[in-house]
């Protein structure tokens, strides 16, 4: 039986992924825009005393307190100053709300998901188990973050006392 037009652009959509992508430290990431709830500008961060070094503190997000964690810190890159450019990444993380501190917002786009392969062996400074995959876009390469893999389990649960 031939597949029709229609189903056949179905199938080719339901093979691309959504994504926003990020600027940190001279490298270019994406999240899946569905774990992304908001982007914001920086904001006053409220520290917190004893929280994990790469946990800058707590913002007060319309009446939610959501911890922020320093990316950069995160994955062991040199800290670097705010800048205009700095952005809070809101994003769902099995169901906890976190916000994630980036140099910049690039865009969102839409990327194949043929075009993604396993991140290669040492691709990055980062810990592997953080990357999903390695996109290729053009003359560009995206790390897709794991989000799910971000934190240890203990991490998390100090995540959710925030």
């Amino acid at each position: 039986m031939e597949k029709t037009a229609t189903v056949e652009k179905k199938e080719a959509e339901e093979k691309l992924l959504q994504l926003v992508t990020f600027c940190l430290d001279n490298e270019e990431f994406a999240i899946d825009i569905l774990k992304v709830q908001e982007i914001n500008r920086m904001m006053e961060i409220t520290k917190v005393p004893k929280s994990p070094d790469f946990v800058e503190g707590v913002i007060n997000l319309r009446g939610k307190v959501i911890p922020i964690v320093d990316l950069r810190k995160r994955f062991g890159l040199e800290i670097a100053e705010y800048t205009k450019k700095t952005r809070i990444v809101v994003v769902d993380i099995e169901g906890k709300i976190v916000g994630l501190i980036v140099d910049s917002v690039s865009e969102v786009l839409r990327l194949p998901s043929d075009t993604i392969e396993p991140p290669p062996f040492m691709v990055t400074d980062i810990n592997s188990e953080y990357i999903q995959g390695v996109g290729k876009l053009e003359d560009r390469l995206l790390i897709l973050l794991n989000l799910n893999n971000l934190f240890s389990k203990r991490e998390s649960n100090e995540l959710k006392t925030f």
